[in-house]
């Protein structure tokens, strides 16, 4: 039920209620006097419990959940990781998780709260922005907004963590040792970014702007160093045995005036392999096949008809059986099934090593979109005016001055006493 519907029903149900009551009594002022004096003491009685006895705040709800979305974000992509690196595999997926519902993974559930967390951000704060200034939030316009923006930056980042907990649901694995290659860059990467998310949701949590030191600088190193290893080991992400290497069309510094029969005999010995060239094989062939015929021909004239030219005696005709086109044909089949189960089994292994480059490309995508995250808190932060935060060198300072005036005042009295 929406709010003014709620409100709409309410005003009905008091208007009926003044107009039974004031056709008994005929004092419909006095009714309506006495029926708004009802509804402002419960209104002032509801808002004294709210405010001072036991306040429920939409805008610390929104500020909680925001800090909460940015721990669940950071324990799935370690989840992820992990499971990946460590060759999890699913014998059979839930069913739950196929259709997008409610399940009991926590790298699931970690991603699935973040984005399902839309209509809840924005049903607080259509309450948040009408609450008076207070406890942290002593503006009188807070920036409830910024918080949805900050909210929607990290939802940007947790579909790349989905995208990364269905490779590792894929029915396409690539292969353990490959997968181990690039392992201390992936963990590295993992560990940097959710790192990053950790921090940050502590910071929103605390309503402490960033420090001076570059809270992105640890993950795009890693990010870097990982992007390098790719490149180096690039050859791993596909199948050499399938490569195509195409023939160049060759530059051949040669006269004009040889005339276009030599250019296209040149050409067409380029594509063949250097002992045709060199021993010319077809002119070969031709003059053996004629020379054999020749000679056929000359021995058949010689001899009388009938007789074959092998031992001089006629051979009697015999029909050809047709077993031999059939186990031909045979042949030719179990070959094709062979050769059809070869290229099924070389694309599994071509998908296997792209499931790997998905998932490094995915992983990177994910820090690019961490500057977004970053943006919008600092956005939050000044305009919610967050303190600046607490060096922890100054502080243990502090502290220590402190401890030593202590330690100097308690030596003093207790000197103080002794000679007393």
């Amino acid at each position: 039920m929406k709010p003014y519907e709620y409100g709409f029903r309410v005003f009905l149900i008091t208007y009926c209620f003044i107009m039974v009551s004031g056709y008994h009594t005929r004092e419909f002022v006095h009714t309506a006097v006495s029926r708004f004096l009802l509804i402002a003491l419960g209104a002032g009685v509801s808002l004294a419990v709210n405010i001072c006895v036991y306040p429920i705040w939409a805008g610390e709800d929104l500020h909680n959940l925001v800090a909460k979305n940015f721990i669940s974000v950071a324990t799935s992509l370690e989840g992820c990781i992990s499971k990946y690196l460590n060759c999890v595999e699913y014998k059979r997926i839930p069913s739950k998780i196929l259709t997008y519902q409610a399940a009991d993974d926590p790298v699931y559930n970690g991603y699935r709260s973040a984005v399902e967390s839309t209509s809840q951000e924005e049903a607080l704060v259509a309450f948040a922005i009408w609450e008076p200034p207070h406890g942290p939030y002593k503006m009188i316009k807070y920036p409830w907004k910024n918080y949805v923006k900050v909210s929607g930056a990290l939802r940007y980042c947790a579909f790349m963590v989905m995208a990364l907990h269905g490779c590792v649901l894929s029915e396409i694995q690539a292969p353990a040792e490959r997968r181990q290659v690039f392992r201390n860059e992936l963990q590295r990467v993992g560990t940097a970014g959710a790192k990053v998310l950790r921090e940050i949701g502590e910071k929103v949590k605390k309503m402490e702007k960033l420090g001076s030191v570059d809270i992105l600088f640890e993950v795009h190193e890693a990010a870097e160093e990982l992007q390098k290893k790719v490149d180096r080991k690039s050859y791993l992400f596909v199948n050499a045995e399938n490569w195509e290497i195409g023939s160049r069309p060759t530059v051949v510094d040669i006269p004009q005036e040889l005339g276009s029969m030599d250019d296209d005999r040149n050409s067409f010995q380029h594509h063949r392999s250097l002992s045709e060239t060199v021993i010319d094989i077809d002119s070969i062939n031709i003059s053996r096949s004629w020379d054999n015929r020749t000679f056929n021909v000359a021995s058949n004239n010689n001899q009388p008809a009938g007789v074959t030219p092998e031992n001089g005696v006629e051979k009697p005709k015999m029909r050809t059986a047709h077993t031999l086109p059939k186990a031909n044909d045979v042949l030719k089949e179990v070959e094709e099934e062979e050769n059809e189960e070869e290229e099924e089994s070389k694309t599994y292994e071509s998908a296997s090593a792209l499931s790997l480059a998905t998932f490094t490309s995915l992983l990177i995508e994910f820090v690019a979109r961490l500057q977004n995250v970053v943006d919008s808190f600092e956005e939050l932060s000044e305009k919610a005016k967050f303190k600046e935060p607490v060096d922890l060198s100054e502080a243990s300072g502090r502290v220590g001055l402190w401890s030593r005036l202590r330690g100097y005042m308690k030596f003093s009295k207790r000197e103080s006493d002794l000679l007393v």
